[in-house]
């Protein structure tokens, strides 16, 4: 990032709408830390990990189509959205190791080749790769803010896909908000699934973890919980009354994206931000 680094950006359907903060938040940073931004034309949904249970070559054929239409453009593929990463890094896996020519046909239909040489990244670790550049950014240190990490099971997991670190052992969360100067909290359900994906088939339950990941950040002092991925922070923000008052728990608990964390680290405002979009009030974390 210490050049201005240029990504063709796949914001997946969260971004554009349920978790537009997490957009605004991303678009305001960028220019700050040299990141150029060009959202991929005419991309569809990744299937959020759904899509390839009921048919699992359609979801393929999406996912080439999305890929192709960033390679195109001659550029990384960045999203910020740790389960359009995961869905599309599958894909990218599928297609390298022998599902290339068949999938190709298909998109043949539409004038479009999967061709395999475009990297799929995140926001995470583009930061991560560039924490030099990001310090040197800081002009807001997070001295006073105490933070539980949330990775999310899909910034992780499954490790054999995602391949860029340890599932058990990650290291890219702290390293990057050690850098905007915060500090971080112990947190033992920061490896944990918010239950996101099964929040219909087993609701209670879902409510639950929930319930118990904040009761796990507050019991050990965090100001607030940051995650990378939009999903995990809808699930744990959006429904926390719900899921508190279901389980007996009066804490409330601000629920703010990385990009958003990042952007205070930056000076920049709550309204800049979305923090002001935020369910749970997020809006007073840096006075």
């Amino acid at each position: 990032m210490s050049n201005n680094k240029e990504f063709a950006f796949f914001p997946g359907c969260v971004l554009s709408q349920a978790a537009k903060e997490s957009k605004m938040s991303l678009e305001a940073i960028a220019p700050i830390l040299g990141i150029t931004l060009h959202e991929i034309p005419g991309w569809s949904c990744c299937g959020a990990s759904q899509a390839q249970c009921v048919d699992p070559i359609a979801s393929l054929v999406a996912n080439a189509r999305n890929i192709a239409l960033g390679e195109k453009m001659g550029m990384p593929i960045l999203t910020t959205c740790s389960t359009c990463m995961l869905t599309l890094t599958k894909a990218k896996n599928t297609l390298d190791k022998g599902a290339k020519d068949r999938i190709n046909t298909f998109l043949a239909e539409g004038n479009m080749k999967y061709e395999g040489n475009t990297e799929i990244t995140s926001l995470l670790w583009v930061l991560y790769q560039n924490l030099d550049t990001l310090k040197a950014k800081v002009v807001n240190p997070l001295s006073n803010l105490k933070v539980a990490l949330f990775y999310g099971c899909h910034s992780l997991r499954p490790e054999r896909e995602l391949t860029k670190e340890s599932s058990t052992n990650p290291k890219s969360f702290e390293a990057v908000v050690e850098a905007l100067g915060a500090t971080i909290v112990p947190f033992e359900k920061r490896l944990d699934c918010c239950g996101f994906h099964a929040s219909y088939p087993a609701g209670k339950s879902v409510r639950k973890m929930s319930s118990q990941i904040v009761g796990n950040a507050d019991s050990n002092g965090a100001d607030v919980v940051v995650t990378p991925c939009p999903l995990c922070q809808m699930q744990l923000d959006i429904y926390q009354e719900r899921y508190q008052d279901e389980n007996n728990s009066n804490i409330r608990k601000p629920i703010i994206h990385l990009s958003q964390l990042v952007g205070l680290a930056l000076g920049l405002s709550n309204k800049e931000l979305g923090l002001d979009l935020n369910i749970q009030d997020a809006t007073r974390l840096v006075g």
